[in-house]
């Protein structure tokens, strides 16, 4: 589907009312550049919506993931933003506490 070769986490929340335009702006304010196939994730200050911003070589995917119960695992850092693996962005879009993963982690379900 979409390729993701990296992805990186905005650690200061946005309006989620931002439209596709304005979070590239935001993109490019915070990361310096959109790259291809690279996403940009995006909380709310409640931390419960998830946004994402992927740019596939032709366009723009711009994805919203919303939790009913709970909140998006954010860190508390000075930096603006953090790199994350296949792994830690797998259990950051579900929700789970993504940073508590080490590099041997593995998920699973039951």
């Amino acid at each position: 589907m979409i390729r993701i070769d990296a992805a990186w986490l905005a650690c200061a929340p946005i309006d989620m009312r931002a439209g596709v335009d304005r979070a590239l702006a935001h993109v490019v304010a915070v990361f310096g550049s959109a790259q291809m196939h690279h996403a940009y994730l995006f909380t709310n200050a409640r931390a419960n919506r998830l946004k994402v911003l992927v740019h596939d070589g032709l366009g723009l995917w711009w994805a919203t993931r919303r939790l009913h119960q709970g909140r998006f695992h954010r860190l508390t850092t000075e930096a603006p933003h953090l790199k994350l693996t296949p792994e830690e962005l797998g259990a950051l879009v579900l929700g789970l506490p993504w940073q508590q993963l080490s590099a041997h982690s593995t998920l699973r379900t039951y």
